[in-house]
């Protein structure tokens, strides 16, 4: 691991890449009261129009749009179109949060430590 060489532009771009935030954006309806059966399928019907309108999730800016989807969208879900805000959402133990990645560095810290490799 001491030679791994992060590539962190290449890695940023791919992790922008695509529909990694659909999953958020279920979590957002169903936060707003959507039960997520519903929600993954609004945002499976999302997803398909922004593959058929050449798009990514975080490249839209209409609320309008959205809401052709589902009225539960309003304005504070485009704080949410970034892989930024979908990392540092993860604040469980394990998670992507830059402050439970810290932790859990800290712990394979203190376990390389005390084995033996």
């Amino acid at each position: 691991l001491r030679a791994i060489k992060v590539n962190e532009a290449r890695m940023r771009e791919a992790a922008e890449e695509g529909f990694l935030l659909a999953t958020d954006l279920a979590e957002y309806l169903v936060r707003k009261g959507m039960p997520f059966r519903e929600a993954h399928r609004v945002v499976g019907e999302l997803v398909k129009h922004c593959l058929e309108e050449g798009k990514e999730l975080r490249n839209l800016r209409e609320l309008e749009e959205l809401k052709g989807f589902s009225e539960l969208f309003e304005e504070d879900v485009f704080e949410l179109l970034s892989v930024d805000a979908s990392v540092a959402a993860r604040r469980t133990p394990g998670g992507t949060a830059p402050k439970e990645v810290r932790k859990q560095i800290e712990e394979a810290r203190k376990l390389a430590k005390t084995s033996e490799v």
